[in-house]
């Protein structure tokens, strides 16, 4: 084996416990979200449900798809469409699960610039998305 693949494996068996552990937790935070449905998270002004829809969002790491069908379920209770996009938008942009392992990879400071813009520019790309839909429509 030579040099190049041997310090790649040792820098992957670095991580890998840190990456083992950001799945569980992904895992248990996915859990919990159907449970903060049904203790009235939502249902307050549009900005208080979006900015709430965007934090659950950037906690609630996994699988883009699981996004949709979450956000079409929240859409099924009544929740708007600005906050649901902001659920969406931040769940695949901004990741506070895997924060830890993302400042082990790419530096601390990197990550939480990278993680506190995305959270921005997430909450802008939301309500110009949703303003072209309303537009657009009529």
């Amino acid at each position: 084996m030579n040099s190049s693949a041997r310090r790649t494996l040792s820098a992957f068996m670095g991580i890998l416990p840190i990456l083992v552990g950001v799945l569980l937790l992904a895992s248990m935070v996915v859990q919990l979200i159907p449970g903060l449905m049904r203790s009235g998270l939502f249902g307050h002004s549009l900005w208080e449900d979006t900015l709430v829809a965007a934090l659950v969002g950037s906690i609630a790491t996994a699988q883009p798809i699981v996004s949709y069908v979450f956000g079409g379920e929240l859409l099924k209770a009544g929740v708007d469409l600005l906050a649901v996009t902001a659920l969406i938008v931040t769940w695949v942009t901004v990741g506070i699960v895997p924060l830890p392992a993302e400042a082990t990879a790419l530096g601390r400071r990197f990550a939480l610039w990278r993680n506190l813009w995305a959270f921005v520019a997430a909450l802008l790309i939301s309500a110009l998305t949703v303003g072209c839909l309303h537009v657009l429509k009529g």
